[in-house]
């Protein structure tokens, strides 16, 4: 099997853990040359307990109604529907506190509990999941008082426990409506953009923050018209909120391009969040629970609909103040919902936030452990983990999880993907998510329930998200919750789901102490170190700089015992089992070439501490660095790169030249060592001067030469890119051409096997009827050899092989802006293809987003190997996917991207032909 390793390279420093640790080391250099520790923080060793209030624990049945009439559709409370209140309140979760410490859980994280809208008509359902407020300044009645909030917080303060407050910037509940309908569709700012109060336009984004932030005109300044129902004028509070200028009203978002950051939120009042009045008001909302209730942090929901100069204003200004009242470790953490770590860590970088949850960790925990995916993706998620890396934060404070009352539960993925397996290899996957999350970098959060095997599968045994993945803890009522099948027990919810003698709690509970016990676990440098290259085994190091201390960590996700020769830092030194299941080895041995042997039981993790510390160094390397470059999707990041030995534990602190001397941009502790300066706020074309500082085990130091870069032109990665300038020809070129006409093979000048261009996809195609066998091919351009693509899209590189072909036809894709050749065949297609999206509605469909609407679906064209179809659509702003076999599970968004970002339809009305191909999962338009 082939196995992919780091070989002995370098780890961090220990750091704080929550429970029971050693201080964070004290920031600032440790000599003249500027070198410093990898940063950690008090922050950045949490054990986070995820839940939601009304679903957790019913402390009394006064409140269950919110004091409101009994109707559903007044207070919003059914205890037998899933889209309603069901009773859990505050009081409730003072009284399971023993329960939740019980996990080892030192962060309690609350939804949203403000006030909300009980029940909205439009929607069907109430507002229990706690995102659709009206008071900012008071909690939830169905859920209890402020007294209740103010009790539960010292209840939890007196056991070592904080409390986090889940809250909302970008939108409040549906009150605004418009004088031209409900919930219209998106306008852009291009066609309709603002107006001042004084009829000229402007654009908000240059003026964003800011004093020159001009007056508006809720009768003249908005592509709607926006108002307010008789009787819900000054429904919202603060009253500011009352304002209807203070909102961005241009309907309905596409959740696609600008309409992403501008749209309502299925009409939810998008906050114009680029008005100072806004930015303002909500730190002085949050100010209030921080100073009268002593919240001990933030988890921001939808983030990355908000523009980044909100950001950049409300961080420091919000954690300055916590800061001013005692809350020294106060921390705040956004969902940016999003797998692009160049994307999620600007968050982190350019916009001055502590931490985002990290929805990266969160896909290939899921693949590795419940998909049983290439150990391969654990190792290649973990090496991008220097994208967060600056001078005042980096990925060890990121909240790492599994599954949420969003997308579905950890126990959900594991039950669909493996339908038929047994309950015990559930189980132990489950628990081998857990371990996974548990032992490498981050802070953990258990989504509540998962520590009671709770899952959540759709009619067709598909994982669902949202109201399916919110089932209650207290005996439930809710029929669709009643036929769920728990991992690891006999129980349902048809009775309360609190045993501490549950696996998964227990084992939950046992990893929480172990980190207790080896803090190194929890604040260690994160050295990636083996993958397997098929489903197998993942190994890292956890390190521990001033005690330096190895531990080797080792998860296996297949079946069988898996062994692995994985790279330490030490020689012929025992390293003792911490943890694992009986079956594996007690004590192991490392042999001289550094490596230790360790064989990973099925389904599981072993943790093993080196006896004694890493020899001291004799002396720190000189860096070597690599020329800078441009970086990430909006070109405002310099990847500054250092080449080190791989012998021993050392940290690499980058710094950038400045009028006032060397500053530090970021330090790293583990290889590649490398950081991603953000430029954001600088000058296109500016001089860039970099130097790299070594600082080794043993307390040397060693500076690099400089090298030279400059800051990138920022570019809009939601720009049309516009079209790529063409070859005249396409050839595919190879040991197949004689088999199709042409006098002879490898003929870049043959027309036989000339590909033919597609405008609308921009990309080439060529359908072969190709005989049985192996074959081989490239891309050769303009007719001749000069310029040709191979293998992976490389100039001039290997020849691509058509390996096994059974006979038959084969459609041949070369796409310019990759120098990508790639082949599909029409046994190799889905069953079908159709484009969900805001379009179906106009086509036909009873509602939008629809994978399974029969006048969304696309016809296969054998001819061309790709999927088409052509509408007839009304001008407009959309948003589509492509949806393959009529359902979500396989779904492409831009870029051909699974799972990704909605693509952007600017239509001008009438006839639209959408292309879909398999080969490169990208949905065209034109």
């Amino acid at each position: 099997m082939a196995a992919v390793v780091l070989a002995a390279g370098l780890l961090t420093h220990g750091t704080a853990g929550a429970l029971a640790a050693p201080p964070p080391a004290p920031p600032g250099p440790v000599d003249a040359s500027g070198a410093e520790h990898s940063l950690r923080t008090a922050a950045g060793a949490e054990n986070y307990y995820f839940v939601m209030a009304d679903r957790f624990a019913n402390g009394t049945a006064a409140n269950d109604t919110g004091g409101l009439a009994a109707d559903r559709t007044v207070s919003g409370f059914d205890p037998t529907a899933k889209g309603f209140y069901h009773g859990g309140d505050l009081k409730g979760l003072l009284g399971k506190l023993d329960y939740i410490q019980g996990l080892g859980t030192s962060a309690i994280w609350l939804t949203p509990s403000f006030k909300n809208k009980a029940y909205q008509d439009k929607d069907g359902s109430a507002g229990y999941h706690g995102y659709w407020i009206t008071d900012f300044t008071q909690i939830d009645p169905h859920l209890g008082t402020n007294q209740d909030l103010a009790d539960l917080i010292g209840a939890a303060h007196a056991r070592g426990m904080k409390v986090y407050f889940d809250i909302i910037t970008n939108h409040t509940a549906d009150v605004v409506g418009f004088e031209e309908g409900d919930r219209p569709a998106y306008q852009n700012k291009t066609a309709f953009p603002y107006k001042d109060a004084a009829g000229n336009t402007f654009d908000d984004a240059a003026v964003a923050g800011s004093s020159a932030f001009p007056a508006l005109d809720a009768a003249t300044s908005f592509p709607y018209t926006p108002v307010l129902e008789p009787g819900e004028e000054d429904l919202k509070v603060p009253a500011w909120l009352n304002d209807v200028t203070v909102y961005h009203n241009r309907g309905d978002s596409s959740f696609a391009g600008e309409s992403s950051y501008y749209g309502d939120f299925v009409g939810l009042d998008d906050l114009f969040t680029e008005d100072p009045r806004v930015v303002d008001g909500m730190i002085e909302i949050y100010k209030a629970w921080i100073g009268d209730f002593g919240v001990d942090g933030f988890r921001i929901d939808t983030m990355k609909h908000v523009n980044d100069e909100f950001w950049q204003e409300f961080g420091p200004e919000v954690l300055e103040y916590a800061r001013s009242v005692g809350k020294e470790d106060f921390f705040m953490f956004g969902e940016v919902y999003d797998t692009s770590r160049d994307f999620t860590s600007k968050y982190t970088t350019s916009n001055s936030m502590q931490a985002v949850l990290d929805f990266p960790f969160q896909q290939a925990a899921r693949s590795y452990t419940a998909d049983s995916a290439p150990a391969t993706t654990l190792q290649k998620l973990f090496l991008g983990d220097d994208w967060y890396t600056d001078a005042d934060s980096n990925v060890h404070q990121l909240p790492t999880f599994l599954g949420n009352h969003d997308m579905g539960r950890i126990g959900a993925f594991i039950a669909a993907a493996n339908p038929g397996a047994p309950e015990a290899q559930k189980v132990a996957r489950d628990r081998l998510a857990h371990e996974l999350m548990y032992f490498s970098r981050g802070n953990p959060v258990v989504y509540y329930g998962d520590e009671q095997g709770f899952t959540g599968l759709d009619a067709q045994g598909k994982a669902a998200g949202d109201q399916l993945a919110r089932q209650d803890m207290f005996a439930s009522q809710t029929g669709d919750y009643l036929d769920d099948d728990l991992l690891g027990t006999d129980a349902t919810h048809t009775e309360d789901n609190f045993a501490a003698d549950h696996p998964l709690y227990s084992s939950i509970s046992r990893l929480a102490q172990v980190v207790q016990e080896h803090p190194t676990l929890r604040t260690g440098a994160h050295q990636d170190r083996y993958a397997d290259s098929t489903a197998g085994v993942y190994a890292f190091s956890r390190i521990d700089a001033a005690a330096q201390r190895e531990y080797i960590v080792a998860v296996n996700n297949t079946a069988a015992p898996r062994p692995a020769a994985v790279p330490t830092y030490l020689a012929k030194r025992p390293f003792e089992k911490v943890y694992g299941p009986d079956g594996a080895a007690a004590r192991l041995k490392s042999a001289a070439d550094r490596t230790l042997g360790v064989t990973v039981p099925p389904f599981s993790t072993v943790v093993y501490a080196a006896q004694g510390r890493i020899p001291d160094s004799a002396a720190a390397p000189t860096p070597a660095l690599a020329t800078p470059e441009a970086a990430g999707a909006e070109n405002t990041r310099v990847h500054v790169a250092a080449e080190m030995p791989r012998d021993s534990f050392y940290e690499v602190t980058f710094q950038l030249r400045t009028a006032e001397g060397w500053e530090n941009i970021g330090t790293d502790d583990t290889y590649p060592y490398q950081v991603f300066h953000a430029t954001e706020d600088m000058e296109p074309g500016t001089a860039l001067e970099y130097r790299a500082v070594a600082l080794d085990n043993a307390g040397h130091t060693a500076a690099s030469a400089t090298v030279a870069g400059v800051v990138p032109t920022p570019v809009d990665p939601n720009a049309p890119a516009g079209p790529v300038a063409q070859p005249d020809s396409v050839t595919i070129a190879g040991s197949l051409q004689s088999e199709a006409g042409c006098s002879g093979d490898w003929q870049p000048d043959c027309a036989a096997t000339m590909a033919a261009f597609d405008p609308i996809a921009q990309e080439w195609r060529l359908t072969l009827d190709v005989p049985a066998g192996d074959w081989e091919f490239k891309a050769a351009l303009n007719g001749t050899w000069e310029e040709n693509y191979g293998e992976g899209g490389e100039r001039n590189g290997p020849n691509i092989a058509l390996a096994g072909h059974p006979g038959g036809p084969v459609t041949f894709t070369y796409r310019h802006d990759t120098h990508l050749t790639l082949t599909s065949t029409p046994s190799g297609q889905p069953g079908s293809v159709s484009v969900p999206g805001t379009l179906n509605t106009e086509m036909g469909c009873p509602g939008d987003w629809d994978p399974a609407c029969p006048q969304a679906q696309l016809t296969y064209d054998p001819a061309q190997g790709v999927w088409r179809g052509t509408f007839d659509l009304p001008v407009g702003s959309y948003a589509a996917k492509a949806a393959l076999n009529g359902s979500w599970d396989v779904n492409y968004g831009e870029g051909g991207v699974q799972n990704g970002p909605n693509i952007s339809v600017e239509h001008d009305g009438g006839a639209i032909t959408f292309s879909y191909n398999e080969a490169t999962h990208r949905l065209s338009f034109g």
